[in-house]
């Protein structure tokens, strides 16, 4: 029987943050769901650095199925979770299911793959990253040690289960290592 993958996200999602993991994913041969706060199909974001701009800019992605809702998850059934970036985890993390799902895999000892601003769903549940180390995008540094969480200030870490990276150019790194814990 095939491993099973969570990737949780909503709108605003980062395109590749998003797709990189879920093909790579059925690449292996996985059984990949991807859950947001509904079932539909969710519009990603492609968020890119230009010279003179001191932030990201965003632009619309492609659309994917949100194949699953996350009120209709039952966490026990996956192997890992994978948590992307991009917009979603602002107000994904607001969801009432989001922090039991996540929880979940902290709990069992299961693979997390957290990339770029998932570290702002750690917020609403510090007591799963509190006392360990982990990278995100450099603007959700705060998020990290508000939580009890220490910020490490690498492309790519790994404390325990938890596999973190910093952006979507840290996706090849950061997928390596989950697959790693999940086989």
């Amino acid at each position: 029987m095939s491993k099973k993958v969570l990737i949780i996200a909503g709108d605003a999602v980062e395109a590749l943050e998003i797709y990189y993991p879920y093909y790579r994913c059925l690449e292996e041969g996985y059984d990949v769901t991807i859950a947001a706060p509904t079932a539909k199909k969710i519009q990603t974001v492609i968020h890119d650095f230009i010279d003179g701009v001191d932030t990201y800019t965003e632009k619309p992605g492609y659309g994917l199925d949100a194949n699953a809702a996350f009120a209709d998850i039952n966490p026990e059934e996956y192997d890992g979770l994978i948590i992307p970036g991009g917009r979603a985890p602002e107000y994904i993390r607001l969801d009432e299911h989001v922090p039991t799902i996540v929880k979940h895999f902290f709990e069992a000892n299961k693979p997390v793959a957290a990339v770029c601003h998932a570290a702002q769903i750690f917020a609403v549940i510090p007591e799963v990253i509190k006392g360990r180390e982990l990278t995100a995008y450099i603007a959700c540094k705060p998020e990290v040690k508000a939580a009890g969480g220490t910020y490490i200030e690498e492309h790519l870490h790994t404390d325990g289960n938890l596999v973190s990276g910093h952006a979507w150019p840290d996706l090849p790194g950061l997928l390596r290592e989950f697959i790693k814990q999940l086989n």
